[in-house]
């Protein structure tokens, strides 16, 4: 049974770029105000959420971007004081000359960071050139401490991982978080977009099943366009969702739009699935030394 205390009221936001940092900005400060006016205690941004998505393309100009961190950080710190939340962010830090990150700052809601987590997996896929960009994270798949529990956060091409998802459930994460850009490229055939959705839903469904934990994926929307021109842009896909710990959907929105989505998770949740689906309790783990190879030959 659940009580007061296991359930969180969360909300994700799902936004598209508008056209300049300054009025994302402002949209998604307003979006944050309108799911704490809704009763979030939990407020989940998206990818890059400040910018348009700039991996799109290899040019240097966009490093720039990252010199804001510190800034950046202080801002996001004010909007969860003000609105009284637990705050996912996702922002590019500049950690010395030539050194990035796509890091998730995550804010209590007095506007202390109460951690980061900087990206593991980085892509180089055509129109996902984040490996010009970005360097792999170095503090490790550890969930962050906050008012509302315990939280896993990961960033996008992370989710196509189950280790770094079963890494984050062995340290006690309470909830597994996505903050994603994904999207499809318009002459892709519409069964091959369908594929390219459903996997990777399903993935993160599989890791709430796997671990017994809810997930929670934000995906931005809007299309944007490829700014060198090789290609014509990327249309993402939103689909932003929360499923449970036996991946029922908990809310979907299987949209484009922009839009606060809302949530109710109840943490209570995991304990109840866990013990009669105790597939933790079940692993061979004097069998799996193999996981640490690259391959085995």
């Amino acid at each position: 049974m659940a009580n007061n205390n296991s359930r969180l009221k969360t909300a994700l936001i799902q936004q598209k770029f508008h056209g300049s940092k300054e009025a994302t900005l402002i949209v998604t400060a307003s979006l944050v105000s309108e799911a704490a006016k809704g009763g979030a205690r939990l407020v989940v941004l998206q990818e890059l959420h400040q910018t348009e998505y700039f991996c799109q393309s290899e040019d240097t100009e966009f490093c720039s971007y990252a010199n804001s961190f510190e800034d950046d950080v202080k801002y996001w710190s004010s909007v969860a004081k003000e609105n009284n939340v637990v705050l996912v962010s996702s922002l590019f830090e500049a950690r010395a000359p030539g050194l990035y990150h796509n890091t998730a700052v995550v804010f209590e809601c007095d506007g202390s960071v109460a951690g980061k987590y900087r990206k593991m997996h980085i892509p180089d896929d055509p129109g996902f050139y984040e490996k010009f960009y970005f360097t792999p994270g170095d503090l490790g798949f550890e969930p962050i401490s906050t008012s509302v529990g315990k939280l896993g956060v990961l960033v996008c091409w992370d989710q196509w991982y189950p280790e770094a998802a079963r890494l984050m459930a062995l340290r006690g994460a309470e909830i597994l978080i996505y903050p994603t850009a994904i999207g499809w490229f318009d002459g892709d055939e519409s069964e091959e977009k369908q594929r390219q959705l459903d996997a990777w839903i399903t993935i993160q469904r599989s890791h709430a099943v796997a671990n017994g934990l809810p997930v929670i994926s934000v995906n931005r929307v809007g299309f944007e366009k490829d700014s060198s021109g090789v290609l014509d842009g990327i249309r993402f896909w939103g689909n932003s969702f929360v499923c449970g710990p036996q991946g029922e959907f908990l809310v979907h929105a299987n949209s484009e739009d922009e839009k606060v989505i809302f949530v109710e998770i109840d943490k209570q949740r995991t304990t109840d699935v866990r013990r009669i689906w105790p597939f933790l309790r079940d692993r061979r783990i004097e069998n799996y030394s193999g996981l640490t190879k690259r391959y085995l030959d």
